[in-house]
């Protein structure tokens, strides 16, 4: 059951080791299903080692109804996430270490490139920390993430949504991409931003981007 979508979270998982994003066994993928049921990657497996089988198939309520192996560790945070907002079917979670070093000393990432305007559709805040596996993750994400797509868990790593995988995959890529961008322009000088209405503008001009 679900065969082709657990494919799809193993292929999103490689191209996440591909950018950079998670080294090692870091980070998770979750997937909400038309029937309401949820897919998420293994705790603690490598990706490059993960068959469909091991991608777990769980109800709302963490009852596990296919998988041979235990899910995430982050699911009670997942499923917060999925439950405060619906209109996400897809989560990424990710160790990627530019994003992450700008939570280490900005309370954001200005929108300050087409690339983070277009996916997270606006700045990304840092959210307090809260400790690994710990639902307070997802309701931190929750509560400060306003219209972002994405928000950096302070002293972790990045949360990022969408309403399909590859939506959730581009919001993390090109936070990655903004925020190594952002890191370079500081480091010699003040950084030009995006205004509110270019940012409005640049987004609404996203949706012309593609086949």
């Amino acid at each position: 059951m679900y065969e082709e979508e657990k494919r799809e979270i193993i292929r999103t998982a490689l191209e996440m080791l591909r950018y950079g994003l998670i080294t090692l066994t870091g980070g998770n993928i979750s997937v909400r299903l038309p029937d309401g049921t949820f897919l998420a990657t293994p705790s603690g497996m490598l990706y490059e080692s993960m068959e469909p089988e091991d991608i777990v198939h769980i109800r709302a309520d963490k009852t596990v109804i296919t998988g041979r192996r235990r899910p995430t560790s982050d699911l009670d945070a997942l499923l917060y996430i999925f439950r405060e907002k619906p209109e996400v079917n897809a989560v990424i979670h990710t160790h990627q270490p530019y994003a992450t070093a700008v939570g280490l000393v900005e309370e954001k990432l200005p929108a300050c490139t087409t690339g983070i305007a277009d996916t997270a559709q606006g700045d990304v805040p840092v959210t307090p920390f809260t400790i690994s596996s710990d639902e307070g993750m997802g309701i931190q994400a929750v509560a400060c993430c306003g219209k972002s797509q994405a928000v950096i868990l302070g002293n972790h790593g990045v949360i990022g949504f969408g309403k399909t995988l590859f939506e959730a995959l581009e919001t993390v890529v090109y936070l990655e991409e903004g925020a190594k961008t952002y890191l370079a322009a500081r480091a010699v000088g003040s950084v030009k931003l995006l205004t509110e209405e270019q940012i409005r503008m640049e987004s609404m001009d996203y949706g012309n981007y593609g086949q």
